[in-house]
This record gives C-alpha cells, structure tokens and sequence, in this order.
C-alpha cells in the first residue's frame, strides 16, 4: 500500500519520475548506495522525527547526522525519533521505505541543506526496496518542504 501511495503521490505531483524498485533490500544509506551506484552522501534519508507531540519529517543527505544544537534551534525543541510503529502510523511507509511523499497524514516536511551539493539524490519509495532519482530543489518544491540546515555531515 505504501508503495502505491507514493505511485499516486507522483502520478499527480511528478509523473516525469519512475520508481525503481531493486530485487535487494534498499533499507540502510549503504545498501541503497550500492543498490543504486550513487556515495552515501547521494542517497536522501527520511529521519521521522518529533518536538513534544508533533511529528515532522527531515529528508538529509545519507552521510550526515542530526545536530542536536541545530535542530533544537529550528525546530523550537529537542527532536526525537519516533518508534518504528509512530512511524509506520503517521507516513504509511515502513522504516526502511519512509519518504516525504505519499503520506498517510498531513506532516510537515523539512530538506537539510546538506542535499543541495548534488544535482539529483535517491529517496526511498515507500517500500524497502524501491527509491526515486530526484534533483534536491524539485523534491522539496513538489513536497511543500522548507530548507533548514540542522544536520552535520559523518566523516569516513
């Protein structure tokens, strides 16, 4: 169902764009990365999030982190993960598959500026083994997100 979603969400917002679906799990930054022949750092990671009660979403480059300082500046709180069933129930999607399109609920979505040091990332697409090619400033438009910058990126 969730990979349907995210079908109708771009037959909609973006029909140009195909979902690829892989015979191989897609679910963590390295095996999408590999799965899909991009750095880490290509791959758009969808962090499910919360600031007391309030669900957000934070799509960052695969390489960085969540920067507690940043975040809590931006966000007007701490920020913290949802369980794996928060997840499931606010995006429709499962961890491994979440993405800012196709959701379940209305939330609100946020890019990390990190993404803009590439022309096209690879987000999930709502199943753990399908992910969409995308450039960075046409998901956040198509998605209604804003730009924040609340992440840092990992060395190594």
């Amino acid at each position: 169902m969730s990979l349907e979603s995210v079908r109708a969400f771009l037959a909609e917002n973006a029909p140009d764009i195909a979902i690829v679906e892989l015979d191989t799990s897609t679910a963590t930054v390295a095996e999408a990365a590999a799965g899909h022949g991009v750095s880490h750092g290509q791959i758009a990671k969808t962090l499910s999030l919360k600031v007391g009660d309030q669900p957000f979403l934070v799509v960052a480059r695969g390489d960085a982190r969540l920067d507690n300082r940043k975040a809590k500046a931006a966000f007007g709180g701490k920020a913290s993960m949802l369980s794996a069933e928060e997840v499931v129930e606010v995006t429709g999607h499962p961890v491994g598959g979440v993405c800012p399109f196709g959701l379940a609920s209305t939330l609100k979505v946020y890019c990390d500026v990190s993404l803009k040091a590439f022309d096209e990332v690879v987000p999930a697409a709502g199943a753990r083994n399908a992910a969409l090619r995308i450039a960075p400033e046409r998901m956040a438009a198509i998605t209604g997100a804003e730009w924040v910058d609340v992440c840092q990126t990992i060395e190594g």
